[in-house]
């Protein structure tokens, strides 16, 4: 007869020591967060995304769904990403431009599928049950508001002023009554002229950016003014005059583009220039700020 398997029939058998030791136990790891990119409707649309689309540090996108609205989320680790250390990586510029790019990939993913509410950059969630909290909490203002962008697109428009390449006519400097003018004098001539010119351009420019304002407003749904851009920032030369975003129906851009631009060719050194398309980022923004901050469940980085 066979001797009994020890496995199979439940028989007691001693291990070797060191396997008999109690296991040290680690504490365990905190419980992901949610980073949020936005809101859309739970129609299926966005479901190709969770197959092709990768987030913030290369963390899929999930969806969290409830009461006909999904958001788009990635599960991200507590230890980067709450507040105290998402504070830190947002002062880095390099890591901020990481993020930033990420976040908007999928914003960008996610509108090339349906209409989004995209949320501003660094949104996160303690869990994705406070995720679906939100989406329940402000489930009206979202359906109201993705029904209003359906079928529309943001356009940026800024206005730029180049005093520099404005054409100028060469006229002659003022001479006083006794004759040629001192170098001194001549010189003092020659710099009033010059901030007159420079005057009269800006005027003009300020008179061609109301023009392609107007001009934009007729061709829109809705505009929001944004501040100014610094040209350190923006990467631009030139006083940026004007910066609006305009939420424009789709079959309407080629048409605001043409417009637009024609609004500004009648002064030399005054460009303007049209961004997009954009997912509605201007024209969601209070709607996920209320979301954001008024429940007090997200981490919002500056």
């Amino acid at each position: 007869m066979s001797a009994p398997d020890p496995i199979r029939e439940g028989t007691d058998f001693p291990l070797p020591e060191a396997e008999s030791r109690p296991a040290t136990q680690e504490a365990p790891a905190p419980s992901p967060m949610a980073y949020v990119y936005g809101v859309g409707r739970d129609d299926g649309s966005l479901t190709r995304l969770l197959r092709t689309t990768h987030g913030v540090d290369g963390h899929g996108v999930g969806l969290v769904a409830t009461e006909g609205l999904v958001a788009l989320v990635s599960a991200v680790p507590a230890d980067v990403f709450d507040e105290a250390a998402l504070r830190h990586q947002l002062e880095d510029l390099g890591r901020l431009e990481e993020i930033a790019r990420a976040h908007h990939a999928v914003v960008d993913a996610a509108f090339a599928q349906a209409v989004v509410l995209p949320f501003r950059l660094a949104t996160v969630y303690l869990d994705e049950a406070r995720v679906a909290g939100m989406l329940v909490d402000h489930h009206d203002r979202f359906t109201e508001l993705l029904a209003w962008l359906d079928g529309h697109i943001e356009l940026g428009v800024k206005v730029h002023a180049h005093p520099e390449s404005a054409s100028s006519s060469p006229q002659d400097a003022p001479r006083s009554a006794g004759g040629p003018a001192s170098p001194g004098r001549a010189y003092l001539q020659q710099r009033m002229q010059q901030r007159r010119g420079t005057e009269d351009f800006y005027r003009a420019a300020a008179v061609v950016a109301d023009n392609v304002t107007e001009v934009a407003q007729q061709l829109a749904r809705a505009v929001v003014e944004h501040r100014p851009q610094q040209s350190d920032l923006s990467g631009r030369t030139g006083v940026n005059m004007a910066n609006y975003a305009y939420l424009v129906p789709t079959g309407a851009e080629k048409d605001f583009r043409r417009e637009v631009e024609a609004a500004a060719r009648s002064v030399s050194g005054v460009e303007v220039v049209v961004t997009g398309p954009w997912a509605p980022y201007s024209f969601a923004a209070s709607a996920v700020d209320t979301a954001r901050n008024g429940d007090g469940e997200g981490v919002v980085a500056p």
